[in-house]
């Protein structure tokens, strides 16, 4: 039997390098990124697609740079918003099926307890609308599609809060992080697994149309960005670290240009009950993340 054809876009990001060696043993894979894919055009996008007919696309690529967004809304537009509404009409076109990521910037966070699938979106800031509208142009598609809403993304490789936070561990004795902020901080690669999991299941299901749909996929648990930096400095050796003291401060101390949500934390029982997958707990996944960065 022969093994699916999958396109990954994005293949240099965090989520994107981790699949690359999930999907590798299970579908035929092609990676592409900038600059061979242009995603501010839509002809660029078209012409891939077009040109490998997989029957799977997976978008790992975005525009990130949160607050840069505030002032560089179109090119975010273009990657997070028009470009994911073209890879869904090329997939439903080719009847294939489509993979993307958002994130829990769509919501406010102004809510009490974990966020619902179901729960109305209501971004604070450009970065969180462009990645919404980039959810509303897959969903109003119709083409089959799962689309993974993902929560402070970090791994061992890459630019990430982690990996920030022990650099700043090696060069300062104390640190200010912004306590009044939750989450579920998530590895890249259990991203990368729960999906290849998930399209094994889509993919080897006599009625896959039923997989279709928004899924919250986190690690379970919650902390605060003062809680995770604490967790990873306490877990870095001695030896060249001079940091010894993370002190919690409220977001009014750290302005930044886009607002972020107080509470980004997402309820996955959807995802557990649909497919089976259970992400572990925050502070597992960051000791699966820091053994991986010591080898």
């Amino acid at each position: 039997m022969a093994l699916p054809r999958i396109l990954l876009i994005g293949r240099v990001g965090q989520v994107g390098w981790e699949l690359r060696r999930v999907l590798a043993p299970m579908a035929q894979v092609t990676c592409v990124d900038y600059p061979e894919i242009d995603l501010t055009n839509a002809e660029s996008i078209r012409q891939h697609i077009r040109t490998l007919q997989p029957q799977v696309i997976i978008n790992a690529a975005a525009y990130t740079a949160v607050d840069k967004a505030e002032t560089d809304f179109d090119t975010a537009l273009k990657v997070n918003g028009i470009a994911p509404g073209v890879m869904a009409e090329e997939a439903g076109a080719l009847g294939a099926w489509l993979v993307h990521y958002s994130t829990d910037y769509v919501f406010d966070g102004n809510k009490d307890s974990a966020y619902l699938e179901t729960d109305v979106p209501n971004p604070l800031g450009a970065y969180g609308r462009t990645k919404l509208a980039g959810e509303q142009a897959v969903q109003r598609s119709g083409a089959a599609h799962l689309l993974f809403r993902l929560c402070w993304v970090y791994g061992a490789r890459g630019h990430n809060f982690m990996l920030t936070m022990m650099r700043l561990a090696r060069e300062r004795e104390r640190l200010r992080v912004v306590n009044d902020q939750v989450g579920c901080p998530t590895p890249s690669r259990l991203i990368a697994e729960a999906t290849g999991l998930a399209l094994q299941r889509v993919l080897n299901d006599p009625y896959p149309q039923r997989f279709v749909g928004t899924y919250h996929l986190a690690s379970s648990g919650r902390t605060s960005w003062h809680g995770f930096a604490d967790a990873i400095i306490r877990a870095m050796p001695v030896d060249g670290k001079q940091c010894t003291q993370v002190d919690p401060i409220p977001s009014s101390e750290y302005p930044l240009p886009s607002p972020r949500p107080k509470n980004s934390v997402l309820n996955c029982d959807k995802l557990e009950a649909t497919f089976g997958l259970h992400l572990p707990l925050w502070d597992v996944g960051l000791s699966l993340v820091l053994e991986e960065y010591a080898s």
